[in-house]
């Protein structure tokens, strides 16, 4: 199953701070051509404002312009993850996440 809203926002700080929620959810990042990465988060917000500084950085081969996520809860998280992988195939591998 894709996202719930499969259309990207721009991947700015600006739009990052005015779209994504300070909630916990799973997200992607995208550009025109591919998904780079599929991954989760206790605050997509903060997740995606510390990749976006990451991407303007020299070891970025990948910029992505665009993202998308979905809130819910963290029992969900890890199901939901691993569905988008499986379904968008992200150039990038996502690193297990902590135990919490």
């Amino acid at each position: 199953m894709p996202f719930e809203r499969p259309f990207p926002r721009s991947f700015t700080a600006g739009s990052i701070r005015e779209h994504a929620p300070p909630l916990p959810g799973v997200y992607g990042l995208s550009n025109a051509t591919e998904w780079l990465y599929i991954g989760d988060a206790d605050n997509i917000q903060q997740a995606l404002l510390e990749r976006v500084a990451l991407s303007g950085s020299a070891n970025s081969i990948q910029r992505p312009t665009g993202f998308v996520f979905e809130v819910c809860d963290r029992a969900r998280q890890v199901v939901r993850l691993a569905s988008l992988i499986l379904e968008y195939k992200p150039a990038q591998p996502h690193p297990p996440s902590p135990q919490k």
